[in-house]
């Protein structure tokens, strides 16, 4: 893998202007994300997805997106189908655990038919996140259900529909987003929980994934483990929690650094990130002052943070030949049992 920094970048718009290509060959991304502003159409993207990869000369460089279904699904109707929400899923399970397994797969394998052809081959996804009381909506049905051992089951049920198709997944938000009683869009919620309340619930999930390639930080303080920095800027939960309670030694990403829970400038804010052990940070909104404030932050992918990325481009594998249409009219026959 050629040499890069360790960021992941977003554009402003369905096209790569002549100025962001040049932007982005300076700064060399490690990858790239796309939005709800960058689609249009299916060829419009697989160009886009092209000239991106291009602007850094990395034809394989990992192109993101949030495509859960439900109420975060980036590509819509008429692109693609609206897709059930993880809650509509884990319902599925507690009626039926094998048809709501199946359907978690399939759902995901589908995901990456649509996906993969349009050079997009990383989801984040699944959302590995268990809501509790009080916990804010902004999780809530995106939640595959309110207990450890139905999201962990759907949970590797989805990585295994993506991987299946050639996508890799991104599990999150570690270690755990469901008792955040604020939306970090916009706040930064604090969890009072304590570590072993945490430790027998939220964190979980996690364990039961902690082999994936890629995870996303949750923007989150918890009282009982730092009180004073959220996760995503915690040395004591990234090394602590994340690396050594929860066993995840894969690639750890940010949630978005433009995210109002999160404090300081967007330089301070990414070195805070680097400096708690975050591999790569996520920077989403294409605005070119914001990215540039990030890229002063952001050093070259190097030692550890180097070696899950280059793990993260070894697990890639080419999709499996499965029956598109097959695939379709079985997921339209299990959801319409539910």
């Amino acid at each position: 893998m050629s040499e890069s920094n360790a960021v992941i970048f977003g554009c402003a718009g369905p096209e790569l202007s002549p100025d962001e290509a040049a932007f982005f060959a300076d700064t060399r991304p490690w990858g790239f994300i796309l939005f709800g502003r960058n689609i249009v159409s299916k060829s419009q993207v697989a160009e886009l997805t092209a000239r991106l990869r291009e602007s850094i000369g990395r034809p394989d460089a990992p192109v993101l997106i949030d495509q859960e279904g439900g109420r975060v699904q980036r590509f819509k109707p008429p692109l693609v189908p609206q897709y059930p929400s993880g809650a509509d899923l884990g319902a599925l399970y507690l009626a039926n655990p094998e048809a709501g397994l199946r359907a978690t797969w399939i759902m995901s394998r589908l995901h990456a038919i649509d996906l993969f052809p349009l050079g997009i081959n990383v989801d984040c996804l699944p959302v590995l996140d268990v809501p509790s009381p009080g916990g804010h909506e902004v999780i809530g049905n995106r939640a595959y259900g309110i207990t450890p051992e139905v999201v962990s089951v759907l949970g590797q049920a989805a990585c295994d529909g993506l991987k299946a198709g050639g996508l890799l997944p991104v599990i999150k938000h570690i270690p755990g987003h469901g008792r955040a009683g604020a939306d970090t869009h916009f706040e930064l919620p604090h969890v009072d929980a304590s570590h072993e309340e945490l430790s027998a619930h939220d964190f979980l999930p996690f364990k039961a994934l902690a082999g994936e390639a890629m995870a996303m930080s949750a923007h989150v303080v918890f009282t009982a483990l730092d009180a004073e920095n959220p996760a995503t800027t915690s040395p004591r939960v990234v090394e602590q929690i994340i690396r050594s309670e929860i066993g995840f030694d894969g690639l750890l990403m940010s949630d978005d650094v433009s995210m109002n829970a999160l404090s300081g400038d967007f330089a301070t804010r990414t070195r805070a990130i680097f400096a708690a052990g975050c591999d790569v940070t996520l920077h989403c909104n294409g605005v070119r002052a914001e990215m540039e404030a990030v890229a002063s932050a952001t050093p070259v992918l190097a030692d550890v943070a180097l070696r899950r990325a280059s793990d993260v481009m070894t697990a890639f594998r080419a999709p499996d030949d499965s029956d598109e249409a097959a695939l379709r009219e079985e997921f339209e026959g299990l959801m319409a049992a539910s």
